[in-house]
């Protein structure tokens, strides 16, 4: 220990430790009125006090579902997208509300988490989305060491639900279906749009954020590098890495995409926009909009189908049309920017299934002998 004497008249002791965690030389001080032999005692059990203190390895805090919630957020806004973000963070603030803020996390079991999801009276398909971002958010916390066990979610099953192949089911069109719905779309941006997301099988988002430069006619290729992200009005990068490719123009699609561009210069002449960078642009010369476009979309086929359609059913269709082609599953996971053909093989396992219908069809109808 040694003793500092301050301007002020009085007198600071110190004494140096080195830090368990860190291997890092640290210091304690105390002030004192007086350097007396009395006061140095007095500082010296002081310091020894404040250097257990700091030596001594606490007892881990009980993070509330609420604190864990904050500090994943503040984790999120660093290393995720806005729209990853933003969509995180009302799933964090439901699952809030239904297993309560101020739960203790290191307390949960598996049934009690069951319990309360099913209170909430909420689709089995709904409850495992909640599902799958709070194993998200607790496999987060134990990997950031905020709770010390985290095996209570190998019991919390998912709940029963209906096969994703199967809720897709009806949600593409048939070729006829698609044949019968274009010419009856009176407004021929959105015709176009619906025709341009049918033969490539984009995303919506993908296709709003498309520049004219990367449509290019010449070379037959669609350069998809980023998507649109509609609730931020933002352009990002693709959904995955995957998602960025080059998208061949077929013949059909090639006729779209000059279609489209003709439509897009009666655009400027119109309203007197100055040449934009888009590919597809408003009627103000920015990104279309997705809501207006999906609203359009979805009465539309409603009215002429009998059944709503939405932007992403059309890239099932342009799936389940290739696969009637004989188009190749790993080709088509390509065109579609899919991670793995698995995606596409659970997705579309039911045209796959119809086709072998039509087949055993075809077959009954005919005599060998």
């Amino acid at each position: 220990m040694w003793v500092e004497e301050r301007s002020n008249g009085k007198f600071k002791f110190c004494e140096r430790y080195t830090d368990y965690l860190t291997g890092k030389v640290k210091r304690v001080s105390v002030i004192m009125d007086k350097n007396t032999a009395q006061t140095r005692k007095i500082a010296q059990r002081t310091l020894e006090q404040k250097i257990q203190d700091a030596m001594t390895v606490k007892p881990n805090h009980q993070y509330t579902l609420k604190e864990l919630v904050e500090e994943y957020r503040k984790s999120q806004l660093l290393t995720v997208k806005k729209s990853t973000y933003k969509r995180n963070y009302h799933a964090c603030k439901t699952i809030m509300e239904i297993l309560g803020e101020n739960t203790i996390i290191e307390r949960l079991t598996a049934r009690y988490v069951r319990d309360k999801f099913l209170e909430t009276g909420k689709a089995p398909g709904t409850l495992n989305e909640h599902l799958r971002r709070f194993r998200a958010l607790i496999r987060w916390g134990y990997h950031n060491d905020l709770l010390q066990d985290a095996s209570f979610l190998g019991k919390v099953e998912n709940f029963k639900d209906i096969p994703h192949k199967v809720k897709i089911q009806d949600k593409y069109l048939e070729a006829s279906e698609l044949k019968q719905l274009l010419p009856k779309m009176s407004d021929p941006v959105w015709r176009l749009l619906t025709e341009f997301l049918a033969l490539s099988g984009m995303r919506l988002g993908e296709a709003i954020a498309l520049e004219d430069s990367d449509v290019d006619l010449s070379v037959g290729e669609i350069h998809v590098t980023k998507t649109f992200d509609s609730v931020n009005k933002v352009v990002t990068p693709p959904k995955s890495f995957c998602s960025i490719r080059d998208v061949f123009i077929q013949k059909e699609l090639a006729a779209t995409c000059r279609n489209i561009r003709a439509q897009m210069l009666r655009r400027r002449l119109m309203y007197g926009i100055d040449k934009p960078k888009l590919f597809m642009f408003s009627v103000q010369g920015t990104h279309i909009h997705y809501y207006t476009y999906n609203k359009y979309l979805k009465e539309n086929s409603l009215r002429i189908l009998g059944r709503e359609i939405t932007p992403h059913a059309l890239r099932h269709t342009h799936a389940s049309l290739l696969l009637e082609q004989g188009i190749s599953i790993d080709t088509i996971s390509r065109r579609l920017g899919h991670e793995n053909s698995d995606v596409t093989r659970e997705i579309y396992l039911h045209v796959t299934k119809k086709l072998q219908e039509k087949d055993n069809q075809q077959i009954a109808k005919i005599s060998i002998l």
